[in-house]
């Protein structure tokens, strides 16, 4: 955990604000930017996107969609959809539960990007990536440069429009998944491992959109509120 935030730390004071944005649009070359939401929730899906947004984008709402409410994460996807190029890729639990959450992320991405050059005619100069080692070998897009850096979503802002449609439609996914399983109040806490959620557990067991995989960490009577690594990341 601390070598983790001493890289965390140098990225930040090594990288500017969209600096490998700036390095490519000042040659007239568009990027692709990826990132995911669910990796840490007890149930549901994982959700990747991948986002090419306009050249020279300054867009005041695009950034880490954790920082944002609901309405600007809403209000930001409304932009992202009018004015930029977006695919996501899907992975359902039990693929998650058969691989682990590292490789599914991996898997989402790659399927990301495929969906987004299905309907995407001009190739991206180079991926940026929250962190994840992301490889596209294997694909006719293993020549483009991958850049994958911590912090993505705070700098770049072709990661942070990844992280806020990633963000918006899970919640979505996981809002229409609360009618099958009304018991778990999943339109409330998404899925991740929030106090009222373990206990939802502890009442009722584990319910088809949970992952099984997660289930033996879940010390629900020696958690306290803040004390899960599964529990979203706030700012």
């Amino acid at each position: 955990m601390e070598k983790l935030s001493i890289l965390r730390a140098k990225a930040v004071r090594t990288l500017k604000k969209n600096h490998y944005e700036s390095l490519y649009w000042g040659q007239g070359q568009l990027v692709c930017g990826l990132d995911e939401a669910g990796r840490g929730p007890l149930a549901g899906p994982l959700v990747t996107a991948a986002v090419i947004v306009p050249l020279g984008t300054k867009y005041y709402l695009l950034k880490d969609s954790k920082c944002m409410t609901p309405e600007e994460r809403e209000r930001a996807f409304k932009w992202i959809s009018d004015n930029a190029f977006y695919a996501v890729g899907i992975v359902p639990v039990p693929v998650i539960d058969i691989i682990n959450i590292w490789y599914a992320t991996l898997l989402g991405m790659r399927r990301a990007v495929m969906q987004l050059m299905s309907t995407y005619s001009a190739r991206p100069a180079a991926f940026l990536v929250d962190a994840m080692p992301l490889s596209m070998k294997g694909t006719s897009y293993a020549d483009i440069p991958v850049h994958a850096f911590v912090y993505g979503e705070r700098l770049s802002c072709s990661v942070a429009a990844a992280s806020i449609v990633a963000k918006v439609i899970r919640d979505r996914i996981m809002e229409k998944t609360h009618p099958l399983f009304p018991l778990y109040n999943f339109d409330k806490h998404k899925g991740y491992a929030t106090p009222t959620h373990r206990g939802y557990i502890q009442i009722y067991n584990r319910s088809l959109a949970h992952r099984i995989t997660y289930m033996p960490s879940l010390n629900i009577a020696n958690q306290k509120e803040g004390d899960d690594w599964k529990q979203e990341e706030l700012c």
